[in-house]
């Protein structure tokens, strides 16, 4: 693996859990961080075309607004920093060895970004036990159980 495979693999760690963290701390919304992040990413490549290689001057931008997207998950479904960013690299993966695949379709980006978060959000529902079991439903439970203690938290707070 080469440097530039590296920073790509880095920015698109980095920019879904900056973009996570500009939702959801910063209360940014998920649209304006994901967009906040392609704009800043490709300004600077704009800005600065002699910094990078021009492999990653071609795709940095793409990969980093691609990323993004993972940012862009409710924490009701994803809260964990380190899965996040795991499923950004994941993302990169995908983008590195199907873009040829994805070209000319508008969808690309966000299809391989759902691939990743999808494939991160598997894991621990594969994991259980070693056998299959209906993630569906262990996901739906999970969100219920966390929305009955955010009630809890207000019901609690009311007094």
């Amino acid at each position: 693996m080469d440097i530039d495979h590296f920073i790509l693999f880095l920015a698109g760690a980095i920019s879904s859990i900056v973009t996570f963290v500009l939702q959801i701390h910063y209360k940014l919304g998920a649209v304006r961080a994901s967009a906040l992040i392609g704009v800043f990413v490709g300004v600077f490549v704009l800005l600065f075309p002699k910094l990078c290689s021009p492999y990653l001057t071609e795709n940095l931008p793409l990969v980093c607004f691609g990323a993004s997207f993972i940012g862009m998950v409710s924490s009701d479904v994803l809260s964990n920093y380190f899965l996040i960013g795991i499923s950004g690299i994941l993302f990169t993966i995908i983008f590195l060895n199907t873009s040829v695949y994805f070209e000319g379709f508008g969808g690309g980006l966000g299809s391989a970004a759902c691939i990743g978060l999808l494939v991160t959000l598997s894991v621990p529902i594969l994991k259980k036990n070693g056998t299959f079991s209906n993630g569906f439903a262990q996901l739906r439970r999970q969100i219920q159980i966390k929305k009955r203690k955010k009630r809890k938290r207000k019901e609690k707070n009311k007094f």
